[in-house]
């Protein structure tokens, strides 16, 4: 169900929220902070060993987030997995490190597991998208969740990485939902289109970039956007994240942003640079400000 990010509704607005020690400080921090949704590591990001997480930790996690509606709640992977990797010094550890996340997105009760595609690097893309879909195979083995959905993640396209192209993620979710028994839809964020190619930061480009989500991924299948301004420019390919505002896509852009019709219904994850509380705080109230402004007419795209 999508969350909401208009008048009249709840706002979904959110932040990577970092560990606080436990999980349900962690979730904790993030309410203080302003939001009502978050997105968080369950191991450490840089390294293959995943934590074993307390169950009490996780059921007090469970009972924080319905006591402080704070939902959706999303895991976002290990940077180090490469699911698209031919390597076996590589592939077999990231088989082994993306079931250890599944698991745990289920120990916690996450709606969401969020995943870059991985890297093409050294093979053609087709090769590489098969070993995606392949690992996602062995590594969801018999796994389900209720409630539960991966999200393949859109990219910037450095380092021949994957899913740059709406239409390589369309490819992946199309055969790999095949194979395994829980739903895989479509995580969106900002800086990475626009730095892949895809213009947010003008009115005309937002509304063509609103259409060629629909056409190719599907808006239903669209389920959480990551809100980044990006400080490469439009098709640079540069994965640099900048605070709301304060890159390329600009105030302007996110304005519109928070006024198109299926963008503004999707739940919102801050990943802008934090050093403090007091910029998470900034990112998350311009966010609320900017949906929180009577709407315009926005056509809304097919």
């Amino acid at each position: 169900m999508y969350g909401h990010c208009y008048d009249g509704d709840t706002l979904r607005i959110g932040l990577h929220t970092r560990s606080q020690g436990s999980l349900e400080r962690t979730a904790r921090h993030a309410r203080a902070l302003g939001a009502n949704t978050l997105q968080i590591f369950t191991s450490s990001p840089r390294r293959w060993e995943g934590a074993r997480l307390d169950p009490r930790d996780a059921a007090a996690l469970r009972r924080v987030r319905e006591q402080l509606d704070l939902t959706p709640l999303a895991v976002h992977d290990n940077y180090l997995i490469n699911l698209a990797s031919a390597n076996p010094a590589v592939r077999q550890p990231s088989i082994t490190a993306f079931r250890g996340e599944l698991e745990r997105a289920r120990l916690i009760g996450a709606d969401y597991l969020v995943a870059h595609p991985g890297s093409a690097k050294g093979q053609t893309v087709e090769q590489a998208m098969a070993n995606v879909v392949t690992a996602l195979a062995a590594a969801g083995l018999g796994f389900s969740a209720p409630g539960f959905m991966l999200l393949l993640e859109c990219t910037a396209g450095g380092g021949q990485a994957l899913g740059a192209r709406l239409e390589e993620l369309h490819a992946l979710r199309e055969v790999a939902q095949n194979l395994v028994d829980f739903p895989i839809g479509f995580c969106l964020d900002t800086c990475h289109l626009h730095a892949a190619g895809y213009d947010l930061a003008s009115a005309e480009g937002l509304a063509r970039t609103a259409r060629e989500i629909g056409r190719v991924l599907g808006w239903e299948h669209v389920r959480l956007c990551h809100v980044n301004d990006s400080q490469g420019a439009l098709g640079s390919r540069v994965d640099r994240h900048a605070n709301i505002g304060k890159g390329q896509i600009g105030a302007g852009g996110f304005g519109r942003i928070a006024r198109q019709t299926h963008f503004r219904r999707l739940p919102w994850i801050l990943e802008t640079p934090m050093d403090t509380d007091e910029d998470a705080r900034r990112d998350l109230d311009t966010l609320k400000s900017l949906c929180q402004k009577r709407r315009t007419t926005t056509p809304p795209s097919k």
